[in-house]
């Protein structure tokens, strides 16, 4: 290991940046390959997930299909959800690689690898090769940011330009460039096209408590007083919002920022509430396997504070956490953006040194716990085990063939686990990264692959039977909002009532008694009906 970063209790506005240490090793082709790994090895073999990875993808490809690049629409209204950048970066992938999985998640999965190598750079320079290299392989394995490697939302895209917001932002901070910040100020517009304000307000409050609790008057000033990056800012993130505004008028106002994103924080949207206590359960289980080091963290949370470096990652993190703690609507997603922080506090305790045998324990212990939960959930769910509440998920997990492989392949890895663990050949920090690379590698390869199929399966395949059956006819959504069905059926299915001749898909338990309608295919609760005459 290379040791603990350097401390720097100095004022940096006198600092003299410590010379990098050496970084000759990073990164390596062999080394981008092996990040890769994970976020790609899988990603197109399983359906696309209702409700979010749906719309996105319905919308990117009623973007391709009307050809208008400027506007989003999701069965034929507008969409004032998110800004256009995600679906770009969509449509730029299906228009190469075709209309499927693979495609429309490929900008996800390559927007964390680049975070990856970016946090990783960043610390090489800094710490050396070796903790970069871990560093990012702690972002690659985190069970959150893997996650939002696979879908097809705008989520992976912000976190990059987070993620390199930040890390420009603190080059500025101990360097004094303006380079740095210049560059931060690009990241930034292009987060405002990414997901709104949200990409002005994290940076923003971060740098605000990082210069108030330091009274480094002069930092802010050199961050707020150069006009090239505000220029910067608006050049990137105002053509688009001016022509948005100047295309739907209030009506772009009322969606997008009044509902999407003021109404978002006001009050739950969607049914997603939850009390001040969620993120502390939440973050935890999404930074899994990694979560045991941040023990090592609070005994030296003096040393933390004082360090001008650690304390910019504490009041990155501790700002996402606690404004969206108080937001009405809560998301697990949300806290990812806390994610620079949480990975530099995270690779700091890595790299400090080997952990002491209760440390180590946790983090195996951690680990195992997510392989045991990830491939024992779905026999669990599927057995009855344990109660599903909504009719429908009951019927698809009850319905979907039994998870045989996933449980064999959780049983390997647990062996492999255990096999690492008593290894004494390689250091800790190696060894506990080979686990975790493979356990993301499995459940990217097995476990999803069995969720997405059993809970999206039959509506895909509903979809694509009624692509075939109604020919030009139109089809429905009857009493569901399963917006994946439109890319399946490659047009727009509204969601309404069918007329009679109208195919329509739809949940078997919302079937209105005394609607005369034929069922054309039935799987696991999922039903393609077509609607009779009285």
């Amino acid at each position: 290991m290379s040791g603990p970063l350097p401390l720097t209790t100095a004022p940096l506005s006198t600092h003299t940046t410590n010379a990098p240490r050496s970084a000759a090793c990073w990164p390596t082709p062999a080394f981008w390959l092996l990040l890769a790994l994970p976020l790609l090895l899988g990603l197109g073999s399983y359906p696309l997930f209702d409700v979010d990875e749906g719309a996105f993808s319905a919308a990117t490809w009623a973007m391709l299909d009307s050809g208008d690049w400027g506007h989003t629409t999701l069965n034929g209204a507008p969409r004032f959800d998110k800004p256009i950048l995600v679906y770009w970066l969509q449509a730029a992938s299906v228009a190469l690689l075709g209309l499927n999985e693979w495609a429309l998640r490929l900008p996800s999965a390559l927007c964390t690898w680049a975070a990856a190598l970016a946090a990783g750079r960043f610390v090489a320079q800094r710490g050396g090769a070796r903790a970069g290299q871990l560093t990012a392989l702690v972002l690659v394995t985190a069970f959150g940011p893997w996650a939002m490697a696979h879908a097809a939302t705008a989520d992976a895209l912000l976190n990059l330009l987070l993620m390199l917001t930040a890390l420009d932002v603190w080059r500025h901070l101990e360097s004094g460039q303006r380079a740095p910040l210049r560059r931060a100020a690009v990241w930034v517009g292009l987060g405002l096209l990414t997901k709104g304000p949200i990409a002005v307000l994290v940076p923003g409050a971060a740098l605000g408590l990082w210069v108030l609790t330091r009274r480094d008057w002069p930092a802010l000033r050199r961050v707020l007083g150069d006009p090239i990056a505000w220029l910067l800012v608006l050049a990137v993130a105002a053509p688009w919002y001016a022509y948005a505004l100047h295309r739907h008028g209030m009506d772009f106002i009322a969606g997008f920022i009044l509902k999407h994103n003021v109404g978002r924080f006001t009050g739950p949207m969607e049914g997603h509430g939850g009390s001040l206590l969620y993120y502390v359960l939440i973050v935890p289980l999404l930074w899994l396997p990694w979560t045991p080091l941040w023990a090592s963290l609070l005994p030296r949370w003096r040393a933390l504070w004082c360090d001008a470096q650690m304390r910019f990652w504490l009041c990155w993190a501790g700002f996402v956490l606690v404004f969206f703690s108080l937001s009405g609507t809560k998301l697990p997603h949300y806290s990812l953006y806390a994610g620079p922080g949480l990975l530099m506090l995270t690779g700091w305790a890595l790299a400090r040194a080997e952990p002491g045998r209760a440390p180590r324990t946790a983090l195996w212990i951690a680990l195992a716990l997510l392989v045991a939960g990830l491939g024992g959930v779905p026999w669990l769910l599927q057995s009855g085990a344990l109660p599903i509440d909504d009719t429908l998920y009951a019927a698809l997990l009850h319905g979907a063939p039994a998870p045989v492989v996933v449980l064999a392949v959780a049983a390997a890895l647990l062996a492999a686990i255990g096999a690492l663990a008593l290894w004494a050949g390689q250091p800790f920090s190696t060894r506990f990264a080979a686990a975790a690379w493979l356990v993301a590698v499995a459940h990217g390869l097995f476990a999803t692959p069995w969720l997405g199929d059993a809970l999206q399966g039959p509506i895909k395949r509903s979809a694509i039977a009624a692509r075939a059956a109604a020919g030009d006819a139109p089809v429905v959504q009857w009493n569901v909002s399963w917006p994946s069905s439109g890319v399946y059926l490659n047009r727009v299915v509204p969601a309404r009532e069918p007329q009679p001749g109208e195919l329509a898909i739809t949940r078997v338990d919302r079937l209105p008694s005394g609607v005369p309608v034929t069922v054309l295919r039935q799987e696991n609760g999922v039903a393609l009906v077509r609607r009779e005459a009285p």
